[in-house]
């Protein structure tokens, strides 16, 4: 019996993904919730398990193709057995050319799926399937892309001029007429040493692309800057790191204390917690606060939902949790989804100062940075002191100066002025 494999039903706001990843191929057998392949949206990584055990019998959308839900992908013949089959079998070594697919290419070489286009200029230049399994991909997981086929091409034609040049040296010290024998250009707008390579942004790259664009053309933003003193805070870290950790069974970082300033500061100014919908400012009385974290396919923004009611405990659970899965691609799209007010922190990468850009629909964003030894004054004397540059952007269609800078002095000195008590529960 045939079944159908689909796309699996997307949110509302997500009406197309791509497929990235088939993890079987025509005639391989595949257990039932095993990951047939990865669909990637413009928020996140989908893994579609296989809905009945059985043979694949036919793949009716390839690797880059563009998908709705509900779409038929697939076709499992749940009826056949698993056996031995040819795309399982090794392929034949020729030195002729051979029909070039990309089961073929993966029995050789399974670490390094081969690209349609890939596949096309591999057909184009006569490779042999040998040639090909020598290639090293440089694509996603290890794919070989097109340009890493023309590159051995290149090379390829390389060594033949060179002996070509050897052989004719020895045949004109013997008197023999020479033929323009050069090889033909693989692609003529390349040069050896002025390489470009296209690549198609991921589905989520252009989402970043038309959210950060779509913030810029809409928002009012302006930021503002203070400086925080952050000896205190890293004396009650060095105090309570220890005995926090050997409690919680999480390290005590400096995250959490950042995220329960800011929510203590948007209880004094709601407006910063507000977003703008039409003509309209919808006032939140709850705390979402994103996350920006640095992952393989771009930023994503995960949420601590209800930041108010955690411990710190509850806050670096969560932190270290949705770190841990932005890196894997797990994160689903509840996690990637609303949000009240965001923090990013440039200062994991060496940054010193930034202009972060709101997250739509949002109304600002605190953005965090290096802290590093900095002279500053007290009581008439220059002293030496952990300094940190905070940055809070804002929109200025609802948000005023005013409530800007003095939500920004109040995580100031919710940060400046900490108390212990906070580490309670």
């Amino acid at each position: 019996m045939l079944i159908e494999v689909k796309v699996p039903a997307l949110s509302e706001s997500v009406a197309e993904a791509t497929l990235i990843n088939w993890h079987k191929q025509p005639g391989e057998y595949v257990e039932r919730g095993e990951n047939l392949i990865d669909i990637e949206t413009d928020k996140v990584v989908l893994e579609l398990p296989a809905p009945q055990s059985g043979i694949l019998a036919e793949i009716i959308r390839n690797d880059g193709a563009t998908v709705t839900s509900g779409e038929i992908i697939a076709r499992i013949d749940t009826a056949a057995k698993e056996t031995k089959t040819a795309a399982q079998q090794p392929a034949p070594i020729d030195s002729g050319h051979l029909e070039i697919t990309e089961s073929t290419v993966a029995s050789m070489h399974p670490a390094q799926p081969l690209m349609p286009s890939a596949k096309k200029a591999a057909e184009e230049n006569g490779l042999t399937m040998e040639e090909i399994a020598a290639i090293h991909g440089t694509g996603r997981g290890g794919r070989i892309t097109r340009q890493d086929v023309l590159a051995h091409v290149r090379n390829k034609n390389s060594a033949v001029t060179d002996q070509q040049s050897d052989s004719r040296t020895d045949q004109s010290a013997a008197g023999i007429p020479q033929a323009d024998t050069s090889p033909i250009p693989v692609d003529q707008t390349e040069k050896p040493d002025r390489l470009e390579k296209r690549v198609p942004m991921t589905r989520l790259r252009m989402r970043i692309a038309e959210r950060l664009v779509q913030s810029q053309s809409t928002a009012a933003i302006l930021t503002t800057f203070n400086e925080v003193n952050m000896q205190a805070i890293m004396d009650l870290r060095a105090r309570y790191k220890d005995s926090f950790e050997k409690e919680h069974g999480i390290k005590l970082g400096f995250t959490s204390f950042f995220v329960k300033a800011v929510v203590a500061a948007l209880k004094k100014f709601p407006i910063i917690n507000a977003s703008v919908d039409g003509n309209d400012i919808i006032y939140h009385d709850y705390y979402d606060i994103g996350i920006a974290v640095a992952s393989p396919r771009g930023l994503v923004v995960p949420i601590i939902r209800d930041a108010d009611k955690l411990t710190f405990a509850g806050i670096e659970k969560q932190i270290a949790d949705l770190a841990r899965r932005a890196q894997e691609g797990k994160l689903t799209l509840e996690e990637l989804t609303g949000g009240t007010f965001s923090i990013t922190n440039g200062g994991v990468f060496g940054s010193m100062l930034s202009t972060p850009i709101i997250n739509p629909p949002q109304s600002a964003i605190l953005g965090i940075h290096a802290t590093k030894q900095r002279p500053v004054v007290e009581n008439g004397q220059i002293v030496i002191r952990p300094i940190n540059y905070l940055a809070l952007s804002y929109d200025h269609r609802i948000i005023d100066g005013r409530e800007a800078v003095l939500s920004l002095v109040a995580i100031k000195e919710a940060l400046e002025y900490p108390v212990s008590p906070l580490f309670e529960g």
